[in-house]
């Protein structure tokens, strides 16, 4: 694992991205596609429950620190699901049922630097 400093663990984070389109085109309710980004992390950490970084997440309960991105629309959720895949980086993506929308996706906590170089091109949801 990388090190931030003089033998310190890196800083985890939970990445959260979600379709900046669902409010500011389909116009969802912001409580709706905030639900929604509240599904995604939280099936992120069920699926990668025993993994040591989620556990490790976890066991810093008051100190947990996510990031949630806006992606513009669907295609680019599912390239970049499709991106995390291809590079190995466990998530979730978030589809709303029964509609079958993909509408956020949630990596697992892990270190920053590790996957930070893939989400660049998402800014943080406005």
């Amino acid at each position: 694992m990388a090190a931030t400093g003089a033998g310190s663990p890196s800083r985890l984070v939970q990445y959260v991205v979600v379709r900046s389109d669902l409010v500011h085109k389909l116009s969802w309710p912001l409580g709706a596609v905030i639900t929604q980004a509240c599904h995604a992390a939280t099936a992120a950490v069920h699926l990668y429950y025993g993994d040591p970084d989620t556990q490790r997440y976890l066991s810093e309960l008051d100190s947990m620190h996510k990031v949630v991105l806006g992606a513009p629309d669907e295609a680019a959720l599912s390239g970049l699901s499709e991106k995390l895949t291809e590079a190995g980086v466990a998530h979730k993506l978030w589809i709303e049922q029964p509609e079958n929308i993909p509408t956020c996706l949630a990596l697992k906590p892990c270190p920053k630097e590790t996957v930070q170089p893939l989400l660049r091109k998402f800014k943080l949801f406005k």
